[in-house]
């Protein structure tokens, strides 16, 4: 019997207030679940996201008392769904903040926390600069959630560019990594969906990547086309450049069928690099 989750993934706004990010995203939150969806995937600040020059933003709030989680704590128990909570803003130490992701389970409660590994500091041109460093505290440690349905690893935006936490996820068990984003408009066009299919081909896993779309308050542009992407590499879903829903009911017996065709994660060799003059590099 197929192993079906019906998912779905929330494509924001990125909203300014804490206020206006809820109000974004619940109706649609109510739509999903009374469409049948038992996880639903939001983006990258998902609870709030402005811009300052180069620097983001984001509404801030502590940990244990963040406006959003309470919000979709209460939607997840009442509708019987997890969420993911792609990422939001909590208060960090040295007066910057961290982006953190959450997973609720179906009662509301809070099981899993992942910090933003890789930091968004780049210089597309002279005037689009980029330097989340300066606001933010980067994580240090790559999460799996473990779920009635799966094992979901979590990843957010730029850590996408990064297929060693991708690899290091799959081998561990994950069959669904999800990059929740507020990827560029810009970047979004050239590398989105061919980093998606490249990380799903790579680690025969699905993708699932709920992006932001539209303006960003301060500067800035979210690409959206939320993504749901199988370990074949095919797109599923793709959310295009509205805000909205992205439903995909998916089998996750397809990564052990895919796994099963290209055993590549079981495959991996240590080697040394040779320089140029022959020298071994270590």
């Amino acid at each position: 019997m197929a192993r079906n989750l019906d998912i779905a993934c929330l494509q924001t706004r990125p909203m300014p207030s804490f206020d206006a990010a809820i109000e974004e995203a619940l109706p649609l939150a109510e739509a999903a679940a009374g469409a049948g969806a038992e996880m639903l995937f939001l983006p990258e600040y998902c609870g709030g996201l402005a811009s300052e020059g180069s620097a983001l933003a984001p509404p801030v709030a502590p940990d244990a008392a963040h406006p959003m989680v309470e919000a979709f704590g209460e939607l997840a128990a009442r509708r019987k769904v997890w969420v993911m909570l792609g990422s939001v803003a909590v208060e960090g130490p040295g007066g910057k903040i961290i982006n953190r992701g959450f997973m609720l389970n179906d009662q509301g409660e809070v099981v899993g926390r992942y910090d933003k590994i890789h930091l968004f500091d780049i210089q597309l041109s002279q005037t689009e600069v980029y330097r989340e460093s300066a606001s933010v505290v980067a994580g240090g440690r790559a999460v799996i959630h473990d779920t009635p349905f799966g094992r979901v690893g979590h990843t957010i935006c730029y850590d996408l560019r990064f297929a060693q936490l991708f690899r290091a996820l799959a081998q561990a068990g994950a069959e669904i990594i999800a990059c929740p984003a507020a990827f560029t408009k810009r970047t979004g066009e050239a590398h989105w969906h061919v980093l998606n299919r490249a990380r799903a081909i790579e680690n025969t896993c699905f993708v699932v990547s709920p992006c932001a779309v539209g303006p960003i308050e301060g500067g800035g542009e979210s690409y959206g086309h939320s993504l749901v992407v199988n370990p074949w590499g095919e797109v599923v879903a793709d959310g295009g450049t509205i805000p909205g829903l992205v439903h995909a009911r998916i089998d996750l017996d397809q990564v052990a069928v895919a796994r099963g065709r290209i055993p590549s994660l079981d495959h991996d060799r240590a080697f040394e690099l040779a320089g140029e003059t022959g020298r071994r590099i270590a």
